[in-house]
């Protein structure tokens, strides 16, 4: 099969446990790398630049947009977030998974510049579980948890463009899961053109005689 990366765009709703599952699933299997969005809010308690994210102002966040710099961006309650380009393709040329935790603008963006990725959404069991895991992390006012909320229901909306629902209750299936899938899907002919190609060109030297 081929050796390039598959493209994994993983998105949910805020306070759905995305990152959590990312790490843990980077923590068991190596063959995944995060890529590390870029964005223009302010980085939370303990967050460094460089590491959660890389934390730009809005003009140099632009400036990026017009290099074409990014596969993705999107603006989500006031705040650009996107995708470098470069960390992207190179990791997915090396072999390695390249995980995109992004929205779901981004997300439709992503399908239409690479068909082969694959979507997964990560989502809680309820929505009650949701409100109470924003609740719970308390790092944002009730207001910006209300936004974010409002936020779900225009989400909830945009659920069937992904190929895959993964339902975060228990993190460890979950990340189990996840990583099933990625190889499940590895084995799709649209991400096994190489292969195909090479099989479908024996086949054309036994009919020609040639072997």
């Amino acid at each position: 099969m081929d050796k390039k990366g598959i493209l994994i765009v993983l998105s949910g709703f805020s306070g759905a446990g995305k990152g959590t599952v990312v790490k843990n699933l980077m923590k068991k299997y190596d063959e995944y790398v995060l890529s590390i969005s870029m964005t223009t809010r302010e980085p939370r308690e303990g967050e460094q630049d460089g590491v959660e994210y890389f934390f730009r102002t809005r003009e140099e966040f632009e400036k990026t947009i017009a290099q074409n710099g990014l596969i993705e961006y999107a603006e989500y309650c006031g705040n650009y977030y996107g995708s470098p380009r470069a960390y992207v393709e190179e990791n997915l040329e090396a072999g390695r998974n390249v995980i995109l935790e992004i929205e779901i603008q981004g997300a439709l963006k992503i399908r239409e510049q690479y068909p082969e990725s694959l979507l997964l959404f990560i989502t809680p069991p309820n929505a009650d579980e949701l409100k109470r895991r924003l609740v719970g992390r308390g790092t944002e006012t009730m207001e910006v948890i209300e936004e974010r909320l409002s936020r779900a229901v225009e989400e909830s909306e945009g659920i069937e463009a992904y190929d895959y629902i993964v339902v975060n209750d228990q993190l460890d299936e979950c990340v189990e899961e996840v990583h099933r899938l990625v190889n499940d899907a590895r084995r799709a002919p649209v991400r096994s053109q190489k292969f195909i190609s090479k099989i479908r060109e024996e086949l054309k030297g036994f009919a020609k005689g040639d072997k």
